[in-house]
């Protein structure tokens, strides 16, 4: 009872009635909320992204082959997306200000303890109860850096619901693809961060620096977060901006939240559709991103230092991505989603066959098509289980609607990490490539599907 009465919702607060104060009030803690998630959320990838460009040299100083690697990298996928579901239900009646912090903290514990093992076992050296120490190790690693997934999916649900409550749904649209933009920093910083690290001090040192940098982040995000609104005395937002009067909004106040959850996620088709979509999209994102610096230096004999400079300029180039599938959506096709995302999955397929096309020594090419990896990935990973799932169910769900397509979204994680380590070890590169491809096209497919289909609401 302890636990959950420490992260239980605040009550309101007295109401505000000067009109000038709620207007100076609202703007100034809108800004606050906004920057503290965008930045929050860059630094919870400083914990999460580091072992993609450790991988190559923890892998050489362990010697574990690409399939025990997939299996170490799905373990957070797993456990991320089991935990999103939970957190998104958990979440929507948490304290924003108390929940995420903990989260992005227990990640960085997380993070020393997966360091602290690989620091006390040496694999080949000693055994425990007659298991090989690198079997133990592993299974260590396994374990703490599932743990650190499941800190990560705290992250997101809080965020997804302050961005509801703080924001109106005339102008979440916008704001939401400029906060998606925080992932693709995210992994553009955590990369040179983590390869500066590994420079200084060895691949440990990607575990180190960061998780120091995010235990303070936690203390910083406790200090200027808040929770909805009217915990700080100010009105509900749609009230605030008068878009409150429709007839939807006052028939859902009278229903609970399992009834709310159940009519516009459980039985709904738009977030079924969404979130089997949204593994495939996963599949490319994460096969992408953890394993495009090993494929650079072992298929195309890049340095660390090259490869994880092509890496970055994918996730910058997502950054763009993000914003322009957005604006595409809204300002083109007039709030739909669907036609967005079949575009952008094409420009996938035809961005991944580029950079295993392109000769090893024109490394320019490399670049282009690494940045229209990220661009074009981008958009359906921000949309289809972000933007479309909060705009197919209800502002009251909104961290659960998130949850539900993200178990989905990992899920393809946990597909993508194993299945890209298996047929590496199996078929070599072009395994992976093709493994990558085939994803997207299942996904062209089922965007066509979302496309043919009347919804009551515009979000697919």
């Amino acid at each position: 009872m302890l636990f959950f009465d420490f992260f239980k919702e605040p009550p309101y607060a007295e109401p505000i009635k000067d009109e000038t104060e709620i207007k100076k009030k609202y703007k100034h803690f809108r800004w606050r909320m906004f920057y503290s998630c965008f930045i929050g959320y860059i630094v919870f990838h400083f914990v999460k992204k580091n072992l993609a460009v450790a991988m190559p040299d923890l892998a050489s100083d362990l010697g574990y082959s690409n399939t025990e690697l997939g299996v170490l990298g799905a373990s957070l996928y797993l456990t991320y997306g089991v935990g999103k579901f939970v957190n998104g239900i958990l979440s929507d009646s948490a304290n924003v200000r108390k929940f995420m912090p903990t989260a992005l903290l227990m990640s960085a514990i997380s993070n020393l303890l997966f360091l602290a093992s690989a620091t006390f076992i040496t694999p080949g050296e000693v055994t425990f109860l007659g298991l090989p120490s690198g079997s133990i190790l592993l299974w260590l690693l396994v374990f703490f850096w599932g743990a650190n997934g499941w800190f990560q999916s705290g992250g997101f649900p809080p965020i997804a619901k302050t961005l509801s409550y703080w924001y109106s749904n005339p102008e979440r649209g916008r704001v939401w693809a400029l906060w998606s933009t925080s992932h693709q920093f995210g992994v553009m910083v955590s990369v040179y961060l983590s390869g500066y690290c590994i420079n200084l001090m060895g691949w440990k040192g990607a575990f180190i620096i960061p998780s120091i940098l995010c235990i303070i982040c936690a203390f910083w995000l406790y200090d200027r977060l808040r929770d909805r609104p009217q915990t700080i005395g100010l009105p509900d937002i749609e009230v605030y901006k008068g878009t409150v009067s429709s007839e939807c909004a006052v028939d859902e106040d009278k229903r609970g939240y399992f009834q709310i959850y159940k009519e516009s996620i459980l039985c709904n088709k738009i977030m079924w559709l969404l979130a089997i979509s949204y593994v495939f999209v996963y599949v490319i994102r994460y096969g992408t991103e953890d394993w495009l610096v090993k494929y650079l230096v072992e298929d195309k004999g890049n340095s660390l230092t090259l490869a994880t400079s092509k890496l970055s300029v994918l996730a910058g180039a997502g950054i763009f991505g993000v914003m322009a599938s957005g604006t595409v959506s809204d300002m083109v096709f007039g709030g739909k989603r669907a036609p967005v995302n079949v575009i952008y999955l094409v420009g996938v397929v035809l961005s991944i066959l580029g950079i295993c096309f392109t000769p090893a020594n024109m490394h320019w090419l490399d670049f282009v098509c690494a940045a229209a990896i990220g661009f074009f990935t981008g958009g359906p990973q921000m949309l289809i289980g972000g933007l479309c799932a909060i705009e197919a169910s209800s502002k009251k769900v909104a961290s659960a609607a998130t949850g539900f397509t993200g178990v989905f979204g990992y899920l393809g994680a946990v597909l993508s990490s194993m299945g890209t380590g298996y047929v590496v070890d199996k078929m070599g590169w072009n395994g992976a490539i093709g493994f990558w491809v085939a994803s997207a096209v299942i996904c062209i497919l089922i965007c066509l599907v979302l496309l043919k289909n009347e919804y009551s609401r515009k979000a697919c």
